[in-house]
């Protein structure tokens, strides 16, 4: 799994597939056993599997040759689809609202399942729809009301999990919003240590505080352990410089700042990242 998230670490699934789109990925899952354990991963910008890897089949979503695309008045895109991907289409196509897609390093179903945002923006609040997929390979149309959604978070009722989602946006500016996106792209590469495997945000931001603020002041920019540190550049950020790091050492981390931060502030940060699979 090393080669499917970005942080670069991680022990192997017993099964992988790659669906080509919505129902190749319907027709697999009738196949599957009903207790078959089941990870669902996009670009795996926000995941960390443990050392020992997946005892379960790794479905592969994101793909290259996936693209937005107009159905009615909304913007249509699967899950596997990434992200800046949309904010772009959208910008040709003169809609706004969806320039800030362009600073999500990761999937439409990723960002559906945490809500991801940056920039202002937040994922569900241009959402008018989405398509779901069970056990069974059943597709279902859900609208907002349906899931709970909070910061850096989306619960849902039902075991599905995310197929696709319709964009509701606005009529704009085409060259403004490009404008947009070129900005957000700057602020990123000048703040964020893009060169190297990370995982974006390690943390969520506590109320009215910057969780790369609390590390920094409790002095871990830095901080290593095997092939993994803090960044030096965004202290919110842990990288793999070398791409040697286990994902032992990657988690370690997580815990120690997570420890040391509380120590020092009394604040308990809150992990973005979702951490699965067996210790080696």
């Amino acid at each position: 799994m090393a080669r499917h998230v970005s942080w670069r670490a991680g022990g192997c699934a017993d099964r992988f597939y790659v669906p080509a789109d919505v129902q190749d990925l319907c027709a697999f899952l009738k196949q599957l056993e009903k207790k078959e354990p089941l990870l669902f991963v996009g670009l795996g910008s926000n995941l960390l599997v443990r050392d020992g890897g997946f005892r379960g089949t790794v479905i592969l979503t994101h793909s290259a040759a996936l693209r937005p695309e107009m159905r009615g008045a909304h913007v249509y895109a699967e899950a596997g689809v990434a992200a800046p991907k949309v904010a772009r289409f959208a910008a040709l196509r003169g809609l706004a609202g969806a320039e800030f897609l362009a600073g999500i390093p990761g999937t439409v179903g990723g960002a559906l399942a945490m809500d991801a945002g940056c920039y202002g923006g937040e994922t569900w609040e241009i959402v008018e729809k989405v398509l779901t997929v069970d056990r069974s390979g059943t597709l279902h149309e859900r609208i907002r009301a349906e899931f709970g959604i909070g910061y850096r978070h989306c619960h849902s009722p039902h075991e599905e999990w995310f197929a696709a989602a319709f964009f509701s946006l606005v009529a704009g500016d085409g060259d403004a919003s490009r404008a947009r996106i070129k900005e957000f792209l700057a602020k990123r590469i000048a703040t964020q240590p893009l060169s190297l495997p990370n995982a974006g945000s390690v943390f969520r931001n506590p109320p009215n505080d910057h969780a790369a603020r609390l590390i920094e002041s409790c002095g871990l920019k830095g901080l290593a352990r095997g092939g993994a540190s803090v960044s030096e550049k965004h202290a919110n950020f842990i990288v793999n410089p070398k791409g040697a790091a286990r994902a032992a050492d990657i988690e370690w981390l997580i815990h120690e700042v997570k420890n040391k931060v509380f120590e020092k502030t009394q604040i308990e940060l809150v992990p973005e990242v979702r951490i699965v699979g067996e210790a080696a």
